[in-house]
């Protein structure tokens, strides 16, 4: 299944550029450029929970291990 694509304009350090014309053949850039971006926002994502979660813990009931890894799952595999 095609996904729907958008061209954007912005700056990549020059040797990264290197890297990505050294390392990945034309017409796969975009895709290791893709499957990055996504792990990285996926790590954001993550972190930013995590902290949302740390500020809230006063206010909200504790959860169990189970109820915890259980999350953890769901959201996994929600991906």
């Amino acid at each position: 299944m095609r996904r729907l694509a958008k061209k954007l304009n912005f700056l990549i350090e020059e040797a990264i550029c290197k890297d990505l014309e050294q390392l990945v053949p034309p017409g796969k850039r975009s895709q290791v450029v893709n499957d990055a971006l996504r792990r990285e926002l996926e790590r954001i994502r993550r972190r930013k929970a995590v902290e949302e979660l740390i500020l809230s813990t006063a206010t909200m009931k504790r959860l169990s291990t189970e109820e915890i890894v259980e999350g953890l799952a769901q959201d996994r595999s929600s991906h």
